[in-house]
């Protein structure tokens, strides 16, 4: 397995994040290099709080009660690192615009499905795809959508229950389960589901491994 550690020895998630740029196109996408992880999910998921979780920087991704407010590709890197090409960071985490909020106009849905498949589809750097559901609800009709979006694009991707800490202790193995089942179908879903709480921490070292496995491939 490759050595993802920065040049400084600190572990991806044990060193200070920033964001770095937002993409409301494709044209404004920073240039290939650095291996990407772009996170996935419905409005009020619980994607930003998840991401500010994993990189342990409460602000770093914005959190609002409005849905739909992520419009744009959001790129985040360690600290540290010049940019330049001899000193790319070793990864940068995308986050993606949230879908399946009805109230947002159609030309906009329609523009943020078109970058976000263009982005899918063209970004050789793009190692995996975390689509994140919330363990309250399952998968619903808009998120089966998405993940027939992304076996179109052939990406990698990988479930992940969010706000497990919302619905009983028991229930989770069930649900992780019967997730599983689910995605069979889906050529692109990497076999494993996995389960967090953003609140209680739970499930992050997990995710993290994954995330470090993904890169390194």
């Amino acid at each position: 397995m490759a050595d993802t550690r920065p040049k400084d020895d600190k572990p991806l998630f044990g060193r200070p994040w920033i964001f770095i740029r937002g993409v409301p196109a494709m044209k404004f996408l920073p240039p290939e290099g650095p291996a990407e992880i772009a996170f996935a999910g419905r409005s009020n998921v619980g994607k930003s709080s998840l991401i500010n979780a994993l990189v342990g920087h409460k602000g770093l991704a914005r959190t609002s009660n409005t849905p739909g407010r992520t419009q744009e590709l959001n790129y985040f890197v360690p600290d540290g690192f010049s940019g330049e090409a001899n000193d790319l960071p070793p990864m940068a985490l995308v986050d993606m615009p949230g879908y399946g909020y009805a109230q947002a106009p159609k030309d906009q849905v329609d523009a943020w499905t078109k970058l976000v498949f263009d982005y899918l589809r063209g970004r050789s750097t793009l190692k995996r795809v975390y689509v994140l559901i919330d363990s309250r609800h399952g998968i619903k009709k808009n998120d089966d959508e998405v993940l027939d979006l992304l076996d179109k694009a052939a990406v990698s991707y990988q479930l992940v229950l969010t706000k497990t800490d919302k619905i009983k202790a028991a229930g989770v193995p069930r649900l992780v389960a019967e997730t599983l089942e689910k995605i069979k179908k889906h050529p692109a879903a990497y076999p494993e589901v996995l389960s967090t709480s953003s609140e209680k921490g739970e499930g992050l070292e997990e995710l993290r491994a994954a995330i470090a496995t993904a890169i390194a491939h």
